[in-house]
């Protein structure tokens, strides 16, 4: 195997661009908490954002500041301190790390954010459990905390084909959330102002999955670690009109770099498909560890956790009910291989690496014999990397780095691939 070589990873320009987009959400966030101008909701990030914002609400995701917390690689740290009130090391360490945080008063965002001292202190708190049920104990934690109320949608598990029952039943439970929220607001909801919402969310979800897709692209314009972050504004934005200008400037620089053949791993060799959670303390680390072998991670499920392609501004409720649950996390074992099947074709992989969080069962889904049934029956090896996305603790870094090479070398030795 080729000695490994340490890679730079490319900037894109429209960085400059997230940057700023992330800062101005941020403080209108604590500017709102502080003086009241609106009131703040907390939300799951594939949770109803739509209705918040169409009533006016603006609206802060703790698993996006749980993210910062294993990006800057404070959770590990913090995750005692709940651990100490009773939280199991065993649940998610987002909802560890980030009630560890409060309780000890930090957070990355005064790093971050000049003026900015602390998460903005919710009016309400709105949770969907199709991610798992930890979030709903997360919400009724701080909603004890803060004295305020939760509204929630819980959502069915291990879908196989999404059916109009299915969809009846979410939708039912969104609507019976809009009375208490008008109580908190003192607004009537405005249908119309929920569609205007809607079609826009819609527009932010097509612009990303554009962006996304232009990784099919030989070598591909962006990795997996890229797509991390530039994820932000469809999780914190959707539904506005900033964050729909701002996958407009990074879709054309992306095309461009598709047009120019400008990769984002130089010289691209291998094409790796990444499944599972990040292991957000080691984002640089594993972006570099990968490139300096010429393998570009260039797609993942995670990522496409916000293309919610079927929501419909003339039909919203219904449609964003059927977008909520035929997220990629909700669905059966035989309904996620047919997907990943699609991907690996679509984005022509070479290997898939399966992230085994050891705190996110939900969204692991290597501990059931997927990677083995997917190989056999696609012929694309499989590699299983074992981690957490917020707890460094149950990662090996030089047990990750030998697999990883290892996994490269069975890559080389079983074809020469087409992407050389």
């Amino acid at each position: 195997m080729p000695e490994e070589k340490k890679a730079v990873r490319k900037k894109l320009k429209a960085n400059e661009d997230m940057k700023k987009f992330m800062a101005d959400y941020y403080y209108e966030l604590d500017r709102c908490a502080k003086t009241g101008e609106k009131k703040v909701a907390w939300c799951t990030s594939v949770g109803p954002a739509e209705i918040l914002r169409a009533m006016g609400f603006v609206v802060y995701f703790p698993e996006t500041h749980s993210a910062m917390l294993g990006s800057t690689r404070m959770a590990t740290d913090m995750i005692p301190n709940a651990n100490a009130i009773g939280y199991s090391p065993e649940i998610c360490s987002y909802l560890t790390a980030d009630i560890g945080a409060f309780l000890q008063g930090i957070t990355p965002l005064a790093k971050a954010y000049e003026g900015i001292t602390t998460i903005p202190k919710p009016d309400v708190l709105a949770f969907n459990t199709n991610q798992c049920r930890d979030v709903q104990d997360w919400f009724q934690w701080y909603g004890r905390k803060f004295n305020v109320p939760v509204v929630g949608i819980r959502s069915y598990r291990g879908v196989g084909k999404v059916t109009e029952s299915h969809v009846l039943s979410i939708a039912k439970q969104m609507e019976e959330m809009i009375p208490p929220l008008e109580e908190i607001t003192g607004k009537r909801f405005d249908i119309d102002e929920l569609k205007r919402v809607v079609a826009l969310s819609r527009e932010c979800s097509d612009l990303w999955k554009k962006v996304l897709d232009t990784a099919a692209a030989i070598p591909s314009p962006l990795t997996f670690f890229d797509g991390t972050t530039l994820m932000g504004p469809a999780v914190v934005g959707r539904g506005t009109e900033q964050a729909n200008d701002f996958y407009k400037i990074l879709l054309a620089e992306l095309e461009e770099r598709a047009r120019d053949h400008d990769g984002a791993v130089e010289g691209e060799r291998y094409r790796i498909y990444w499944e599972g959670m990040p292991i957000w303390g080691r984002l640089r680390a594993h972006s570099e560890l990968f490139g300096g072998l010429k393998a570009s991670v260039l797609a993942s499920t995670y990522c496409n956790s916000w293309i919610f392609s079927a929501f419909d501004p003339a039909d919203p409720f219904n449609s964003m009910a059927r977008a909520y649950t035929e997220l990629f996390i909700v669905r059966s074992d035989g309904a996620k291989e047919q997907y990943i099947k699609r991907m690996l074709d679509f984005f022509k992989v070479d290997g898939i690496v399966y992230h085994n969080a050891r705190t996110c069962p939900n969204n692991s889904n290597s501990r059931y014999g997927m990677p083995q049934r997917l190989e056999s029956e696609t012929g694309v090896p499989a590699l299983v990397i074992d981690g957490d996305l917020n707890d460094l603790r149950c990662l090996s870094d030089e047990q990750t780095n030998t697999n990883v090479e290892a996994f490269i070398e069975r890559l080389a030795g079983s074809k020469q691939p087409a992407f050389a």
